[in-house]
């Protein structure tokens, strides 16, 4: 068996009524959808992994139309340290 876990496509990534941040996900069994389901993260949690993602496309071209958060006025610099510290 195996499963798959991908952006729930057309979903947005929003904020909860408890502050939280709730990403949208479809899960995938053996090619086939099975259900969608939603990542729920605290503020903290959110912020850990957008560096990490930042850290994971660092070097990589920005897509055609990237989202304003990521344009070059307002890119904000993630520090880069150890190797061991980007494991969050």
């Amino acid at each position: 068996m195996s499963w798959q876990v991908e952006r729930a496509p057309g979903l947005r990534v929003r904020r909860t009524g408890e502050g939280r941040v709730a990403v949208p996900l479809r899960l995938s069994r053996n090619g086939e959808h099975a259900t969608d389901a939603e990542l729920s993260l605290s503020p903290a949690d959110a912020e850990h992994l957008h560096a990490a993602l930042c850290r994971a496309l660092d070097g990589e071209p920005p897509p055609p139309s990237p989202p304003d958060c990521v344009s070059p006025s307002r890119r904000r610099p993630v520090p880069h340290t150890s190797s061991a510290a980007h494991n969050t």
